[in-house]
């Protein structure tokens, strides 16, 4: 079996932790518990016949208070920016986060996952918006951590595209 890491990369309360744990037991809780530190996970998936294992450090959010540290990255075979589309400061704050992790680790695939998508009327941020950043990106999604949407298959799609590398 094949151990990969992957760091989840976003602002505060975008939902890095409920998209981990929607994939890892596929439940969602309503009640917000902020990540301090690194929260780390393993998922095992069967890709193109490969057994691989997913290491998920779930980092805390960035924002004003704290800053992503580049060592938690060090090791990371992708990562994954999670963007809050009911707000829009979350695309900058992924943008600076997919610097410091090119900065860090180099070029490793990543993939950018637009979060609540159960919330699309509320909506704000929109393709354009993200379009520097999904040109280089192995997928970008539209994803619900609360429904499960889309979030299987993201992890997948970047597992693939991680093997490939």
């Amino acid at each position: 079996m094949i151990q990969k890491k992957i760091c989840m990369l976003g602002g505060f309360a975008v939902g890095k932790t409920s998209l981990v744990r929607q994939l890892v037991s596929g439940i969602f809780s309503e009640k917000y518990l902020t990540t301090v530190g690194v929260k780390i996970d393993q998922k095992s998936l069967s890709v193109r016949g490969q057994d691989l294992l997913l290491v998920l450090w779930d980092l805390y959010g960035d924002d004003d208070f704290q800053k992503v540290r580049a060592s938690y990255l060090q090791g990371a075979s992708g990562y994954i920016l999670v963007i809050d589309g009911t707000r829009k400061e979350t695309v900058d704050v992924a943008w600076k986060l997919h610097e410091l992790a090119r900065k860090a680790i180099g070029p490793v695939p990543f993939a950018i996952l637009l979060n609540k998508h159960d919330l699309v009327d509320e909506w704000v941020v929109k393709h354009p918006m993200i379009s520097d950043l999904s040109d280089q990106a192995c997928l970008v999604s539209m994803v619900s951590a609360k429904t499960g949407e889309g979030v299987e298959a993201a992890f997948f799609v970047l597992s693939e595209a991680i093997l490939k590398s």
